[in-house]
């Protein structure tokens, strides 16, 4: 018998070699039906796997991120079994479930899939799930494996396979279909109830634009009909809100082919909306004791080689810059915080003056692949609201709530309700991907979970999505419409401090190392925009808007007493312009609401002679009429409650 210890602590006692869907059956055959998946002692496991150990069964269903993602890696799978029946011959790369649904990286020689076959592919997967195809798990010899896939010609599967040590090789079977793979998987594809393939794209094989590219179909998959009618509906939703859409119509950024790809071009009023996310940030940090530094775009390779992010970046980033110099070389910078640790280390410090709090925007470049490059969410060159701050060991746990608090303040006037944070630890599978020793690696990793703890703060801990430096916390966001994003994010470092030897002398008269907390609240002023323009859908909270006013007058006899209220307006820093043309007042009123102008006042007649302004809200209509004194205190009331100040 062992011992299976459930999430609520009870323990149930079962024959060694039963499943965790015997355990869910002992518990009631209602929990049994909904079982995808189960976590045993941390780790996500097939259903029907056998147990033969004491430990901690956690049982997974749709609720759980992890039930979803045993489901759609079998979508995946069920795809790829409805592609090879339809086009024999078909060669697969990999096939992972992703954030939103799956996809499937095939070659299919000769022939082509469009659009217009999804339908087809669909169909298909749907009759198959109806059989209730059982997921067979098998482990084979890496021989026998390199053998079954290279007598199918397949060199991507033989090339994965290379990679693989000996042991750790499973096949699953899926009806006909027969995948590496190492799981886990759903009992059987009846749970698959709804199915939807969304796009065709092009994918280089492994991401390198130099090898074959292949088919790669997105799909998504729900247990009921209802989900994929909701789901649908959003990504409708989400076609209106695209930040590219808006962003062209707002005239806030644009992008040039003679620039060069990935690099965006911010038009006025993207700038000025920029610049007061900036400002606004200052004056939260001005009050918080950072200092202001800059720094160059460029940097030494050594500087990149010390800090390790030549190691672990190097591919990402643009070529190194060589000089006329033998062995100068210089590299568009990847991070910030090299160049940081450099100020820090400009002058000796004392343990009286930490913690020092240096903050810059600070524009970084990464060579994103051309193919994965997307509006300002995905770009080559971005500015990040970074600052590092260098403290005592001692007043690490303070910081770091200080910074949770600022986090939370942006949130706040940004109208960002829905989040949950994410502690993102090492991958303990593979430490090559890290620098440090494990015992720095544990005391940073153990603060930032004791810091949640006492934050009160919901938050889920993944493992192997650390920074290669440090672990971190990542604050998710659920916008308008449902969709999660990564936005703020805190790392405490333990590495760099001894990689550049930063020292303070302590009380004691000794050199002692401080500890490094890297923050970003925005993230990168880029990505953190288009998130703010889709999740507002253009309509900008007042404090931020690029233009919060816009003057109507009803005919050009009016035009004198528009400008004296415009600037009435400008004397109170209210952004505001006039509608000059000579459209009737419908029209201004469509167009202004179209741009998303928050506020029009109508001048006329009467509001010239009663010194008043006929207030419209945006999407609201008519407010009536208001003296030009009560509108200015009624938006810079606004204001000032938005921003907190």
């Amino acid at each position: 018998m062992i011992n299976i210890t459930l999430p609520d602590n009870s323990v149930r006692q079962v024959e060694s070699g039963s499943t965790a869907m015997d355990v869910a059956l002992s518990i009631s055959e209602g929990l049994a039906r909904n079982v995808l998946s189960a976590k045993y002692n941390g780790n996500v496991i097939d259903a029907l796997l056998p147990l033969t150990e004491d430990g901690e069964l956690q049982l997974l269903t749709w609720r759980d991120e992890d039930g979803k993602a045993t489901m759609w890696h079998s979508s995946a799978h069920l795809m790829a079994e409805a592609v090879e029946l339809l086009y024999p011959g078909t060669k697969f790369g990999i096939g992972p479930d992703i954030e939103n649904g799956f996809y499937y990286d095939m070659d299919l020689g000769e022939k082509t899939i469009t659009e217009s076959d999804l339908v087809k592919i669909e169909q298909k997967m749907k009759e198959l799930a109806k059989q209730k195809q059982t997921f067979t798990r098998s482990e084979v010899p890496k021989t026998e494996a390199l053998k079954t896939f290279a007598d199918k010609g397949d060199e991507y599967k033989v090339e994965l396979i290379d990679g693989l040590e000996d042991g750790t090789i499973s096949f699953y079977q899926c009806g006909e279909f027969t995948d590496l793979c190492r799981g886990p998987h759903l009992p059987h594809t009846g749970h698959i109830k709804a199915i939807k393939l969304l796009s065709i794209a092009g994918a280089y094989w492994r991401g390198d634009e130099t090898r074959k590219q292949l088919t790669r179909i997105y799909g998504i998959t729900f247990p009921k009909n209802k989900e994929l009618t909701e789901y649908l509906e959003m990504l409708e939703e989400a076609k209106k809100r695209d930040h590219r859409k808006i962003g062209k119509e707002l005239e806030l950024f644009t992008f040039s082919q003679r620039v060069g790809q990935g690099l965006p071009l911010w038009l006025p009023k993207g700038a000025q909306l920029r610049e007061r996310l900036e400002d606004y940030l200052k004056r939260v940090q001005k009050d918080a004791g950072y200092e202001p530094v800059m720094t160059p775009h460029i940097g030494s390779k050594e500087l990149y080689v010390t800090s390790g992010h030549y190691a672990k970046y190097g591919e990402d980033s643009f070529r190194p810059i060589t000089t006329p110099n033998e062995g100068e070389e210089f590299l568009l910078k990847p991070m910030n915080c090299p160049h940081h640790c450099e100020i820090y280390k400009n002058k000796p410090h004392s343990y009286r003056e930490l913690p020092i709090r240096y903050a810059e925007f600070g524009t970084v470049y990464r060579y994103e692949q051309s193919g994965e490059l997307h509006g300002l969410t995905r770009v080559r060159g971005f500015t990040q609201d970074d600052a590092h701050i260098f403290c005592r060991p001692d007043q690490v746990k303070e910081e770091f709530i200080a910074v949770i608090k600022i986090v939370l303040q942006i949130f706040s006037a940004l109208d960002f309700k829905d989040f949950i944070t994410q502690i993102s630890i090492r991958d303990p599978k593979n430490p090559e991907k890290y620098i440090g020793s494990d015992e720095n690696w544990e005391k940073a990793e153990n603060a930032i979970i004791d810091v949640a703890k006492d934050s009160g703060l919901e938050y889920t801990i993944e493992e192997g999505e650390a920074a290669f430096y440090g672990p971190k916390m990542d604050f998710m966001v659920r916008d308008a419409i449902g969709r999660k994003w990564q936005l703020g994010t805190i790392q405490v470092d333990y590495n760099l401090p001894e990689r550049f030897e930063l020292e303070y002398i302590g009380e004691d008269n000794k050199k002692h190392r401080p500890v490094m907390i890297h923050r970003a609240p925005f993230g990168s002023m880029e990505r953190f925009v288009a998130v703010l323009i889709e999740h507002t859908a253009g309509k900008f909270p007042l404090w931020l808007t690029p233009e919060q006013v816009r003057i109507l007058p009803i005919s050009e006899k009016y035009h004198d007493y528009a400008e004296k209220v415009l600037n009435l307006l400008k004397k109170y820093d209210i952004r505001a312009q006039i509608d000059y043309r000579s459209e009737k007042t419908g029209r201004k009123i469509r167009d202004a609401e179209i741009q998303r102008v928050p506020y029009m006042l109508i001048v006329g007649e009467k509001e010239e002679a009663a010194l008043t302004v006929g207030v419209r809200k945006q999407g609201e209509g008519d407010k009536g009429a208001e003296s030009i004194d009560n509108f200015i205190k009624m938006v810079t009331k606004e204001v000032e409650e938005a921003l907190q100040f």
